[in-house]
């Protein structure tokens, strides 16, 4: 199995867009745009396909709830068109969505949060039927096209028929379970390599009850990176600053009765620091809240090391079953991230090698 590697980046400015340029140039598999309640995920790739050549452009992740899946489905024809080459004649989009949660849904979009697993799905269906240039109608449970007792009729896309993956972010079992059923891929975060069964168990139940198997879903997982000395103390001072941020992941990413982070966290044995973490942010004890993060988790959830140490860990999600890993930019400039992600491909290509 090949391990690719894909970044994360915001590319709304020149630099943010050359690093993108850059990466591409090395040989990075993929690029992910997030949105959150900022910019969008989907515009800032348009200007991706006028700049690169071969590197996938991904949303990670468009949140659903936020377009109607018709609008999903005209911005991935577009996109598609937009990213085709003749080095890649079909395009290189891949549409990543996601729930979100209640508060970002609900309190951005002013959009019912209710029912998400079911609304993936039925997102799922109609986006791929309208990309697939099928005359849409559809009766859901959440969605009715055309609209009932209304003047609305079937409508086929003016677009030609393109096929686009569509990738998943999930963390909780049912949700994991309809990414192995229907996705192209997942797109994970919070994951250990020693405990990497939390999810890949029900990813793998999902596509066996659907007749597929684990090899037919693209594993991507999200880590950070950061080259240290050979020394102990400045590994474990950058784990200690890495671990640091994740205090707002469990204390501001959700609600104290719904955070998906913190449910998946928990799963994989940090059930108590999390909920410490939590209680003590909720608190406003934000340097407390930082503090009481675990090392473990800033050095498990990242890639945090000299080189050998890195191509060590490289190898365990490689084990672990994972197809593409994706990390944010290294480095305050320009040129310090393009040389950090050259490192990083260096040793990746290393393990591919092997």
């Amino acid at each position: 199995m090949t391990l690719r590697l894909g970044i994360s980046a915001v590319p709304t400015s020149p630099a943010a867009i050359d690093y993108v340029v850059e990466a591409d140039r090395l040989g990075v598999d993929s690029v992910w745009v997030p949105e959150f309640w900022g910019y969008d995920a989907l515009t800032p790739l348009g200007a991706l396909a006028m700049r690169t050549e071969h590197i996938r452009l991904c949303t990670g992740i468009v949140q659903l709830g936020s377009r109607t899946p018709t609008t999903l489905a005209m911005s991935a024809l577009s996109l598609q068109a937009l990213s085709a080459n003749d080095a890649h004649p079909t395009g290189r989009f891949v549409l990543g969505i996601g729930t979100s949660g209640p508060q970002v849904v609900e309190g951005w979009h002013g959009v019912p949060f209710a029912r998400p697993i079911q609304r993936t799905r039925e997102t799922i269906d109609i986006v791929r039927a309208a990309m697939a240039g099928e005359k849409v109608s559809y009766n859901g449970d959440i969605f009715q096209l055309p609209l009932p007792g209304g003047e609305g009729r079937a409508l086929r896309s003016a677009a030609p028929p393109a096929s686009v993956p569509i990738h998943i972010a999930s963390l909780g079992p049912a949700n994991l379970r309809l990414t192995g059923e229907l996705a192209d891929g997942w797109i994970g975060n919070s994951f250990f390599c020693p405990t990497a069964n939390v999810f890949l168990d029900e990813i793998t139940a999902g596509a066996n009850a659907a007749g597929r198997s684990l090899a037919d879903i693209e594993i991507n997982v999200g880590v950070g990176c950061e080259f240290t000395g050979d020394s102990d103390q400045e590994v474990a001072a950058a784990g200690r600053r890495h671990a640091a941020g994740f205090a707002f992941t469990f204390g501001a990413m959700g609600s104290k009765n719904a955070n998906f982070y913190n449910n998946a966290f928990g799963k994989q044995g940090y059930a108590d620091d999390v909920a410490a973490v939590q209680e003590l942010w909720l608190a406003g004890n934000r340097e407390a809240a930082a503090a009481r993060v675990p090392i473990e988790i800033g050095l498990g959830q990242n890639l945090i090391g000299p080189p050998d140490e890195i191509l060590r860990r490289l190898r365990e999600y490689a084990k672990a079953g994972v197809n593409v890993l994706r990390v944010g930019a290294m480095g305050n400039t320009l040129d310090e991230q393009v040389a950090n992600l050259g490192q990083l491909m260096d040793l990746i290509n290393i393990i591919n090698a092997d």
